[in-house]
């Protein structure tokens, strides 16, 4: 080996099992073998790392879930004007499409009502929408449970309701429900609302329960006639890439011409995402302090090793070797069982996280129990979505812990007078 001597001789003392002097029954040395306390410490790291991967690859899937189900009803980006409304959506996406990453363009007239039927009452998002170029922009059309998109058509006034509204409700197809819209009509009596009858014709279910009960779809025309409006709302639209839509929002932004505002889907959940993203944090810091305990197990175990090799320090010492060098021989120790440690724990957390679903099926199926009951939750198999940013940083974290932990006992054994050490060899 071309390694330099510290280098060899902190690897030869990572596989030491045994006092200076002690053989095996054959005569052998213990050089195959990795100390048991330094084997704990390697444990630990291990262990460490792939809890952590495993976790935040579960809070990665749970967010991707959410977020899935959040943009089968909502679509990457919105342009709107609130206050006139857009003239001619199709020119106003022809527009849009000029930024390459724009793929889809679709109308949209939006605004609050109340829904009525016997006693029940609720607040709901009415979305006028136009059923083929709804189908271009989202997945409501492919998450129906009855009835179809389609069969919203223009003067019919027919509704589609979001499952838990219409659970409230107890409606199926074929029910009518009243619609009372905000702005009323002016009698002589005085402000009346205006009151319109719908048929249901479809329920969706997006699985987020935010939009399933409290959305409700119309054809646009009618909802054009229940507003009475002369344009549209805007247009919701569709990217190649869905993560990039805070950067589409903002080239849309300097490149259209008229007086609209721009919202991509990150903003109309800000408060949701910012709080999965702190909590992400959190989680990670939390988790990384199991990391730190089993890193700083290598001071214990590399203070005994230190203890264990004060002759060698000393023999060496007095054959001319530098206190620096001394200190690399320990540093080269623990940094090579943390490093293993952590190799170790990303092999088993990224197979884990990979697995992550079978392992807990097996484990419910073992045990006779249910983690996920699909009548709470709205997932009944764990997610997990494995991400590499999240394996390096993890990687780094736990070397550098590691390397930390090394210091101290290797700053000792660098310090260990030669002749005190020898004393009563």
């Amino acid at each position: 080996m071309n390694l330099p001597y510290e280098w060899q001789v902190g690897l030869r003392y990572t596989r030491a099992g045994k006092r200076r002097g002690e053989v095996d029954a054959d005569g052998k040395s213990g050089d195959g073998f990795v100390s048991f306390i330094a084997a704990i410490s390697m444990a630990g790291i291990a262990l460490g790392v792939a809890a952590l991967i495993v976790v935040l690859s579960v809070m990665n899937g749970f967010q991707k879930e959410v977020r899935d189900r959040m943009l089968s009803v909502l679509s990457h980006v919105e342009v709107f004007n609130p206050d006139t409304g857009v003239k001619d959506w199709r020119v106003l996406a022809a527009d849009a499409r000029r930024v390459p990453e724009v793929r889809e363009a679709a109308p949209y007239v939006q605004g609050q009502a109340m829904l009525t039927r016997d006693d029940v009452v609720r607040g709901v998002l009415i979305r006028g929408v136009s059923p083929d170029d709804e189908a271009k922009v989202s997945d409501i059309a492919t998450e129906m449970r009855a009835g179809k998109l389609a069969d919203l058509t223009p003067g019919s006034f027919g509704i589609v309701l979001g499952s838990e509204l219409a659970r409230a409700f107890g409606v199926r197809e074929g029910d009518r429900v009243n619609v009372l819209a905000p702005q009323g009509v002016v009698t002589p009596a005085g402000l009346v609302p205006r009151l319109k009858s719908f048929t249901v014709v479809g329920v969706f279910e997006s699985g987020h329960y935010e939009y399933d009960s409290s959305l409700a779809l119309v054809n646009i025309d009618d909802a054009e006639k229940l507003y009475r409006l002369d344009n549209y709302t805007g247009i919701r639209l569709k990217l190649a890439d869905m993560q990039q839509a805070p950067e589409v929002s903002q080239k849309l932004v300097h490149s259209l011409n008229e007086d609209v505002l721009v919202r991509d889907w990150t903003q109309q959940n800000r408060s949701w995402f910012s709080a999965v993203q702190v909590e992400k944090r959190m989680m990670f810091i939390i988790l990384a302090l199991i990391i730190a305990v089993a890193a700083f197990n290598l001071v214990s175990s590399l203070v005994m090793s230190v203890r264990d090799k004060e002759a060698d320090i000393a023999i060496l010492r007095t054959l001319g070797a530098a206190p620096r060098s001394v200190l690399a021989i320990f540093v080269v120790q623990g940094a090579l069982i943390g490093l293993l440690g952590c190799l170790i724990g990303v092999v088993l957390g990224v197979i884990l996280a990979l697995n992550v679903g079978h392992v807990v099926s097996f484990v419910e199926h073992v045990f006779h129990v249910t983690f996920l009951p699909q009548n709470i939750y709205f997932v009944s198999s764990l997610p997990s979505d494995l991400q590499s940013s999240d394996v390096i940083a993890i990687g780094c974290v736990s070397v550098f812990l590691s390397f930390v932990a090394t210091l101290y006992p290797s700053w000792r054994a660098a310090h260990i007078e030669p002749a005190q050490a020898l004393r009563y060899e």
